[in-house]
């Protein structure tokens, strides 16, 4: 089986060439992460792939920041940039855990975590590094694939996948457990707007207390 960072290489152009999935859905979300973000703020981003939210995010704030561990991912996040003339985009390789020593805690105003913490090895952990990253009052916001919303047998599948080099390690769990974690971790106010999308795909919205 690939690491996961090989694995994302490895797919990285056919990843950039796929349409979204949902794109009513997707423009929902993007509307609603617009809505929390001002014209001051430093976003980050983590797990920005090819830099499709990035482009669509970073006209709203001042500095914006997209994080993967994937280098082709990244690479091809910054030609975009580069096309598509935004200058206050940067985009970083590497986990996260490893990546953002060079934030001070409490100086983002917002994080993003679009399809990512369900690939993720400690999801807790992550969680609880967002929130020390950010300001008091600063915004979470999520889209996490729940595979366990569904009755569907996904862990066997995807372990035969995995074996196949056809998908990286993917961790199962449902609405509940992730916004139980989200509230451990330390928000408040952990909202579930209906942006429409399938029953499998969580999309959250929390805040840090001011």
């Amino acid at each position: 089986m690939p690491a996961p960072a090989a694995f994302w290489n490895d797919i990285a152009e056919k990843y950039a060439a796929r349409p979204v999935a949902d794109p009513e859905a997707f423009d929902r979300k993007i509307a609603l992460t617009q809505s929390k973000m001002r014209p001051n703020d430093v976003v980050l981003e983590i797990g920005c792939g090819t830099g499709s939210l990035a482009m669509r995010l970073a006209p709203h704030a001042a500095q914006y920041h997209g994080l993967d561990i994937s280098r082709e991912m990244i690479r091809i996040a910054r030609d975009k940039a580069v096309k598509k003339n935004v200058d206050n985009v940067s985009f970083h390789v590497g986990p996260f855990d490893q990546t953002f020593d060079q934030f001070e805690p409490g100086s983002l105003n917002g994080i993003c975590a679009y399809s990512i913490l369900h690939l993720l090895e400690d999801r807790q952990d992550a969680l609880q590094r967002i929130y020390a990253l950010l300001e008091p009052g600063g915004f979470f916001i999520s889209s996490t694939v729940c595979l366990g919303n569904t009755w569907v047998p996904f862990a066997p599948i995807i372990t035969v996948m995995r074996w196949l080099g056809k998908a990286p390690p993917v961790a199962s769990f449902d609405t509940d457990t992730l916004v139980d974690d989200i509230r451990s971790a330390g928000f408040v106010d952990i909202q579930q707007p209906d942006v429409g999308a399938k029953k499998v795909v969580s999309f959250l919205v929390a805040t840090k207390p001011a």
